[in-house]
């Protein structure tokens, strides 16, 4: 599991994507976003602004990233 540390309490789900380095761009982020390529704590989510604090997890292609 990779541990991400964000600066802030919170931060939205295309922005992780970004910080955490899987997606590089915006238009990335939102097409994985859009293709349920995405899971927090165990549920696909579609919404690329959801919020996500610390101590959630988000899984993408077999890989998990916890915040911290």
């Amino acid at each position: 599991m990779n541990e991400i540390k964000i600066e802030t309490d919170i931060i939205k789900l295309d922005s992780f994507l970004k910080w955490a380095g899987i997606a590089c761009l915006g238009t990335e982020a939102k097409y994985y976003i859009k293709n349920q390529d995405i899971k927090v704590n165990g549920e696909i989510e579609t919404q690329r602004g959801k919020k996500l604090t610390k101590g959630d997890i988000i899984e993408f292609n077999g890989e998990g990233y916890k915040i911290v």
